[in-house]
């Protein structure tokens, strides 16, 4: 079964700015796809984007809060005027902060809330009447191993990824009319930045620790994954891969 090209294909990579976004921009950049880098860090967009180019790829950096509304939108109507078309989505923007319920600050609940959801959710919205008007399209999510299990000291990040899971299934019920797909990325441990924007300090000690004693999967591994759903021919649809490190548990 021959692979699809992304050849030309136009891309919007969310939390492009490090970790899994910036290597998956990197891995379908050079495959040949248009990426278009968003994130709140301009400056570490702008670096990817000349990255980038210098290799001989194309990309676009546009600078985006993916928990507000009117940004987002304004992402994706920039990118459909400048090309016409938008064909893959990867909402990949995300944090992880951990933390008991008993005495939480709440703001990093709104936080997770914000970004994993409302962003995800954002995104969708505003890219699926041109994928529609195209009747076709790729919508890819990064969710989590916590998306099915949950653990304690992760209820609101687990509440976010199960959300992302559920939303994304009704969604590819409702899009097979239009050939839209739509792929759930659920890793485990990766060797990410994710962990340093903790702020109840036990819970990150103790994810760290943790961290330490497997042999962490690398964004690398996790952009593959993200290529090989992408690749597969227009009457395959990837629903979902779950990715572990050999070494975790759960």
């Amino acid at each position: 079964m021959a692979k699809k090209s992304i050849k030309d294909k136009i891309v919007i990579i969310t939390g492009a700015t490090s970790g899994i976004g910036e290597a998956t921009a990197r891995l379908l950049a050079k495959e040949g796809a248009t990426t278009v880098l968003a994130g709140r860090r301009q400056n570490r967009l702008d670096k990817l984007r000349a990255d980038i180019e210098q290799g001989g790829g194309q990309a676009l950096a546009i600078k985006t809060d993916v928990d507000n509304f009117d940004s987002t939108h304004q992402l994706v109507d920039t990118v459909h005027q400048k090309y016409g078309r938008i064909d893959i989505l990867f909402n990949n923007a995300g944090v992880m902060l951990l933390g008991p319920v008993l005495g939480a600050d709440v703001t990093d609940w709104r936080r997770m809330i914000d970004t994993n959801l409302y962003g995800l959710i954002w995104c969708t919205h505003a890219v699926l009447p041109h994928m529609v008007k195209q009747q076709s399209g790729h919508i890819v999510q990064t969710s989590s191993v916590a998306g099915r299990t949950a653990n304690a000291g992760g209820a609101v990040y687990n509440l976010t990824k199960w959300g992302v899971n559920g939303f994304t299934e009704a969604l590819r019920q409702e899009l097979v009319e239009h050939k839209i797909r739509t792929t759930l990325i659920e890793p485990g441990l990766v060797a990410t930045e994710l962990r340093e924007h903790i702020t109840h300090q036990e819970s990150k000690e103790r994810v760290n620790e943790w961290a330490e004693s497997v042999r962490q999967l690398q964004a690398e591994d996790i952009a593959e994954s993200v290529l090989y759903a992408v690749t597969q021919p227009d009457h395959v649809d990837v629903n979902e891969i779950l990715i572990r490190p050999t070494d975790q548990q759960r």
